[in-house]
């Protein structure tokens, strides 16, 4: 191992002592926006196993421990944890594989991916119990809607909002906190998007589920059709949602009428729109990672599409036409 990485030297030391004779070789198996790293062992017998190295002092993995037992109790398809050192931040995963769902998603296959995408999320919710998971409550929402204006507006678009703009936005918030935190709760992955879904029997895999809490039911259904890396018309985003809400009221899940159901996607899209905003531009301006920033123009587009379908949501538009009329041709660098 090189010298440069004495983590990764670590890491093949740990599988050393797991594995004492048996010989493999390393490679990266995914990237992260936080501080873990993902690598697979493949041995040389043809077998591969996941190692996850989340350095203590920066992640946690208890979580991820945790969530992967909660579904895979719950029959879905995500990878046992086999060997844990809590204490070094090393966990030995099973693999579920190489083909994510982003990688192939396209008009002629989303369909049946996505029917067996909100098919485990049904079962995931129908698999829900209080007091299991941290709670996606007022407080967390507020912070992470505050990322918006911190990260995004003031440290990314260099925009700083009178006094006026800010009452207008923190009033925008409480009503968006108010329409999730009035929702039915249910086990909430968080990021339950076509990136951390892997093709695969049982299809699908799941995976970066260790952020997950208890909270809105519409949250992961948003995630899912309103991706950070891939879009749809807004025409096929509510065929598959409704579809979504036809099995989920059959499993007996609490989605009340499709009409009602959708407007509260639509008001939760707002919350996780405006929080990956300000998450990409702090990626970019706190932790190095610049290359986030290639995809808030999707999400300002999200933004848009809905804050132009919602009278109650309108002021926020003015703040939209600020920041994208002092966007460059090239980008949302300013």
């Amino acid at each position: 191992m090189s010298p440069a990485d004495p983590r990764l030297a670590l890491l093949d030391g740990w599988l050393a002592e797991l594995f004492p004779h048996r010989t493999w070789a390393l490679s990266p198996a995914s990237a992260d926006a936080s501080f873990r790293r993902y690598f697979r062992a493949r041995f040389d017998d043809g077998s591969s196993l996941i190692l996850m190295d989340a350095p203590p002092e920066r992640e946690n993995c208890r979580p991820f421990v945790q969530v992967a037992k909660l579904l895979r109790e719950a029959g879905l398809n995500a990878p046992e944890v086999l060997q844990q050192d809590f204490e070094r931040g090393f966990l030995l995963l099973g693999d579920l594989g190489e083909t994510t769902y982003l990688s192939v998603l396209n008009d002629g296959n989303a369909g049946p991916l996505f029917d067996d995408a909100t098919r485990a999320l049904v079962t995931w919710q129908g698999a829900s119990r209080e007091g299991v998971l941290p709670p996606y409550d007022e407080a967390l929402l507020r912070r992470e809607l505050a990322l918006f204006p911190d990260w995004y507006l003031e440290r990314h678009a260099g925009l700083a909002l009178d006094d006026a703009a800010r009452a207008e936005l923190e009033r925008l918030f409480g009503a968006v906190i108010a329409r999730a935190t009035a929702q039915p709760r249910v086990f909430v992955h968080r990021d339950y998007m076509p990136r951390n879904l892997m093709v695969c029997e049982p299809n699908p895999g799941i995976l970066d589920f260790q952020d997950a809490v208890y909270g809105p039911i519409t949250y992961d259904v948003v995630s899912l059709f309103k991706d950070a890396f891939i879009s749809w018309r807004d025409e096929q985003v509510l065929d598959w949602t409704v579809r979504y809400w036809e099995k989920a009221r059959r499993a007996g899940l609490p989605v009340g009428d499709v009409a009602t159901f959708h407007e509260s996607c639509e008001w939760m899209g707002l919350q996780r729109h405006l929080k990956v905003l300000g998450i990409f531009a702090r990626l970019a301006y706190r932790d190095g990672k610049p290359a986030y920033l290639a995809d808030t123009p999707r999400f300002l587009g999200y933004v848009r599409a809905v804050v132009e379908r919602y009278a109650a949501m309108r002021p926020l538009l003015r703040i939209l036409d600020v920041v994208e009329a002092r966007a460059p041709q090239t980008g949302y660098t300013f």
